[in-house]
């Protein structure tokens, strides 16, 4: 099976990107520091990040490392991100095209295929009013509702899950965690739950360290700098005391090493799909060993409330849920070991592969 995997970047990564890539002017040199950095890692399949000959990786919106390809392959300048990447994807000869940046690359663009691609997957786990995918073979993801969603369009649809990184497991044993809380993720004051939720942990400073790593727009660093204050953009900037514990966003390794050094990783589900979980966060909080505390709700097979992290049920509970882990560190640390256990198992990447291969021997 010759598999490529198309997928994209944070605008916010890509700064942390393009430091680690300033000596690099070759694809493969920049993509290969990008798959080592883990950035997404949960997400790529096993082939991909085994570097088999028969897998191929990019992001196809990163035009810096997508511009090195074509200028490798004598393709002009002028060269758009589209043209670069239906290039690759001859030039490769795939069978299976699996793309995480389906909002970006279409149905149109899947009409375009070479004809040696013989089944195409995207996966899509939010939402996606006015898209089209109908053109894949089949959408993915691993919330129920948001594949209903696709069906009762029309459009195929299977369940996949994101995978244990191995490389987390160097980072899970680590035994210093001088953080006491860590919440990595966005804050905005749309998702009234999140940003009470942040708030009131917020307020446990004087007795724990409590750190924040934020990703904040434009407007809400302009509110809260010196000058921003005699601006009229109250409603962008965060409370006093959340801005207090807040820093600026980790990813790639450096979100690795973050949540290494955390005793408890805060996880608040947004609006996205209902009572449903099972975001990143959950694999990245267990995957580093930390112990996750989540808002209630459904979450993916093995995830037990009470047996491998802590559930809240609103702003309130999570204060005491916190309080009371940290008040016994025993109980809080098995929990934590039992939730790197059973990620590291039940969602190894053997598994997302197998799983992977099943749903494209179906189509």
């Amino acid at each position: 099976m010759r598999i490529f995997q198309n997928s994209g970047i944070y605008a916010s990564y890509k700064v942390r990107l393009a430091d680690l890539t300033k000596n690099c002017s070759t694809f493969k040199g920049s993509r290969d520091i990008f798959l080592n950095d883990r950035f997404g890692a949960c997400h790529f399949l096993k082939p991909i990040l085994d570097g088999s000959p028969n897998s191929f990786f990019t992001n196809g919106d990163d035009r810096i490392s997508q511009g090195y390809w074509a200028r490798e392959q004598g393709m002009p300048k002028a060269s758009s991100l589209e043209d670069i990447l239906l290039a690759q994807i001859e030039d490769h000869r795939t069978e299976i095209f699996y793309n995480l940046d389906p909002m970006r690359y279409g149905s149109n663009f899947v009409k375009k295929l070479p004809g040696c691609v013989a089944h195409t997957v995207a996966w899509r786990a939010a939402p996606s009013p006015g898209a089209d995918f109908s053109s894949y073979s089949v959408v993915v993801c691993n919330f129920p509702s948001i594949i209903k969603g696709y069906q009762d369009r029309g459009w195929n649809s299977a369940y996949l899950s994101p995978a244990h990184d191995s490389i987390m497991d160097s980072y899970a044993i680590n035994t210093q965690r001088p953080i006491d809380v860590l919440f990595v993720g966005g804050y905005t004051r749309h998702h009234r739950q999140r940003a009470s939720i942040l708030e009131m942990v917020s307020m446990l400073t004087d007795d724990h360290k409590i750190v924040y790593m934020l990703d904040s727009s434009r407007l809400t660093k302009l509110a809260e700098s010196t000058a921003g204050k005699f601006l009229p953009l109250k409603s962008h900037r965060r409370p006093i005391n959340i801005q207090k514990v807040s820093s600026g966003p980790v990813f790639g390794l450096e979100l690795y090493r973050a949540l290494s050094k955390a005793r408890i990783v805060l996880n608040g589900a947004i609006d996205m799909a209902g009572n449903e979980r099972g975001n990143m966060r959950c694999f990245e909080a267990m995957g580093c060993g930390a112990l996750m505390v989540g808002d209630h709700g459904v979450y993916p097979q093995g995830m037990i409330p009470g047996k491998n992290f802590l559930g809240y049920k609103d702003p309130n509970d999570v204060v005491s849920t916190i309080q009371n882990a940290l008040a016994s560190p025993e109980r809080a640390q098995e929990i934590a070991r039992n939730g790197f256990n059973m990620i590291r198992t039940e969602y190894d990447k053997n598994i997302q592969w197998k799983q992977f291969q099943e749903i494209v021997e179906g189509l």
